[in-house]
């Protein structure tokens, strides 16, 4: 019998691996999907873990060394933390810096970054958490908290809640008859002159024509000049009321620290006020330093130094508005009013002295018998 080619030789052998290999296909495959089966979620989710891990420690950027670009990295990442948190250690965390508390009123120091109420993109804010705070303060049958007031997003301090919803719609009424006296502190870029007045310009909101279209609050004044003459122009329905006493409480060449008390109550008054009427942006305020654009905030060339900073690292920078005081009158006969008093956070007091501005004695904030709260 003649023995068989090379090429036949390589056929069989081909022939006997694939009939191998299906053999091996066959026996395997039940047994990997009994294994798949049993644990198909586990899998997945080790290899999202580990997709996730090597995506991070791509776009993982180095520690800075600089302790002011540090802090406003921290700052970044503690704003993004706060919408991914569980509302219930929210809730715990705002517990902790309890301003004031009793059978009518809870008064809590307001973080950084932390919206009031829910929106778009808003995945968590103060009111959703009002139920489960109510039960860490009062036990689980407890009735959820009520808004009285509302701060902004970027600003900090003292925010009051109320147990019961009449109680609350007595503190709205206080806010909107303006007996309530709220203070505020504020960072600015350049000094106000004079040091000390009082902003009376109605405040209107217009849409901003240009690449990004988008609507901010602006100044609709009574007057404007007409050939070197003040003139009176017809104010628009629209345009509200809008009144801001100031005074300085430290200022250097370039930079100052003020008290702000807003007689009324508009949207973003502080901002556009200080801005906008009195020339001097408040630090960290990206949306109002300039009116056309949409865009990180213009520090001059002594702030930055005095930071730490470079130009594109300004974007990063906070508000520096903090809700320092506020006064609420006696809610029921034989009372005192309430006076409530908090501190800066961590980084409006950091700020400070990187700017060489000083922090007002108690005395001079008027603040002896406050009820106060620690810095964040």
């Amino acid at each position: 019998m003649a023995a068989p080619s090379c090429s036949a030789l390589g056929v069989w052998v081909r022939g006997s691996w694939q009939r191998l290999g299906d053999l091996f296909t066959f026996v395997s495959k039940p047994l990997c999907s009994a294994a798949a089966a049993s644990r198909p979620l586990d899998a997945q989710r080790l290899a999202e873990r580990l997709r996730a891990q090597k995506q991070e420690q791509k776009t993982k950027k180095p520690v800075p060394t600089n302790p002011v670009q540090r802090r406003v990295q921290e700052l970044l990442r503690f704003t993004e933390q706060l919408q991914r948190v569980h509302p219930n250690v929210l809730a715990k965390a705002l517990s902790r810096g309890l301003i004031h508390q009793d059978k009518d009123l809870v008064v809590i120091n307001k973080p950084y970054g932390l919206p009031v109420h829910g929106g778009p993109g808003v995945r968590l804010c103060i009111s959703d958490v009002l139920p489960v705070l109510a039960k860490m303060l009062h036990g689980h049958k407890a009735e959820p908290l009520h808004l009285c007031h509302r701060l902004d997003k970027e600003t900090t301090g003292v925010m009051v809640l109320a147990w019961e919803k009449d109680v609350a719609h007595q503190v709205q009424e206080l806010f909107r008859t303006r007996q309530v006296t709220k203070k505020y502190w504020a960072i600015t870029m350049r000094v106000p002159v004079p040091s000390a007045g009082v902003v009376d310009i109605p405040i209107i909101e217009k849409e901003v024509q240009g690449q990004e279209r988008h609507h901010k609050m602006t100044l609709s004044p009574s007057y404007c000049m007409d050939n070197g003459k003040m003139v009176r122009v017809r104010t628009s329905r629209n345009a509200h009321l809008a009144v801001t006493q100031y005074r300085v409480l430290s200022s250097t060449l370039s930079s100052a620290l003020l008290e702000l008390q807003p007689v009324t109550g508009i949207k973003h008054q502080l901002r556009v006020h200080l801005s906008f009427g009195l020339d001097c942006p408040i630090l960290g305020d990206h949306k109002y330093s300039d009116w056309n654009r949409l865009a990180p905030q213009k520090l001059s060339a002594c702030i930055l130094k005095k930071l730490g900073l470079r130009q594109s690292k300004a974007r990063h920078i906070p508000l520096h508005l903090h809700a320092c005081q506020l006064t609420l009158p006696a809610l029921q006969a034989g009372k005192e009013e309430l006076n409530l008093v908090c501190k800066p956070p961590r980084y409006f007091v950091h700020t400070l002295r990187r700017l060489g501005l000083k922090m007002p004695s108690r005395d001079q904030n008027g603040d002896k018998e406050a009820t106060h709260s620690g810095a964040q």
